[in-house]
């Protein structure tokens, strides 16, 4: 036992050890043990969560819902614009960025705009805090866990190794798409008299899914020698399988039915 909780202990010191110094003394980057936390208290939400709301009535969250959702889209611009003009200013490279690991103020700016990405990920999960609050559990799929959950631990590896660089092009184009994503769920909340402007969903999910498109060929073609490239591949293969059958489900499957 002694000896396993070394082996633990040597695997968590050389995870802090060589971690971007610069980004070290941020909120939750450390060390993984914090955002390991989160992700388990976010498992026991999801089971605890539909067990106590069970024999209760939903919450009546609407204001809580406009209010979180413009404000996400709010957060989504400001890290778009920081992606976006930071990466400009740099002087990137869409094909082959590597890291600027200086203190200069515009590769730290790049690195803090990475970490509000991450950390925007951690206020994310506030989503499924409202699914179940609301009693709206067909919306608590597997997609939709695996996403939330996987997001922070991808993100939080992004920051603590790779703030900046070529990573820089999944937090534009996600930025963006949360930006279209977050507008939509807001305009939603505002009531059912909205639907009729809201005939776009389905557009929702396809834009979704060419974000990964995107994404997947952009870091295919810097595969070799990164790790950190091939598990973002294979971290993109597995939502586009997953986006894929949510589209085919939602759309495609209702659309043969009703002929």
């Amino acid at each position: 036992m002694d000896s396993a909780w070394q082996s633990v202990l040597s695997v968590h010191q050389r995870i802090v050890d060589n971690g971007d110094k610069r980004t070290d003394p941020w909120l939750l980057v450390y060390s993984p043990v914090p955002v390991t936390l989160i992700f388990l208290l976010y498992l026991f939400i999801i089971w605890a969560g539909p067990r106590l709301m069970k024999h209760r009535e939903p919450f009546e969250l609407k204001v809580v819902l406009i209010v979180y959702n413009f404000t996400m889209v709010g957060l989504s611009v400001y890290m778009c614009h920081e992606f976006l003009v930071t990466s400009w200013l740099l002087n990137y490279s869409l094909l082959c960025q590597p890291v600027d690991y200086s203190t200069s103020p515009l590769a730290m700016r790049m690195a803090r705009v990475c970490w509000w990405f991450f950390f925007s990920k951690v206020i994310e999960l506030s989503d499924t805090l409202l699914i179940i609050l609301r009693k709206k559990n067909n919306q608590l799929t597997f997609l939709h866990v695996y996403h939330h959950s996987t997001m922070i631990f991808n993100w939080w590896s992004g920051v603590k190794y790779v703030a900046g660089g070529q990573s820089f092009f999944v937090g534009l184009i996600n930025t963006f798409v949360h930006v279209i994503m977050y507008s939509y769920y807001g305009l939603a909340a505002l009531g059912p008299h909205m639907q009729k402007y809201l005939w776009w969903k389905r557009y929702l999910t396809s834009l979704q899914l060419v974000q990964f498109l995107l994404i997947l060929v952009h870091t295919a073609y810097n595969l070799y020698p990164d790790a950190m490239n091939a598990v973002v591949v294979g971290y993109c293969i597995t939502l586009i399988i997953l986006f894929s059958n949510f589209y085919y489900q939602s759309y495609l499957r209702k659309t043969k039915k009703h002929k």
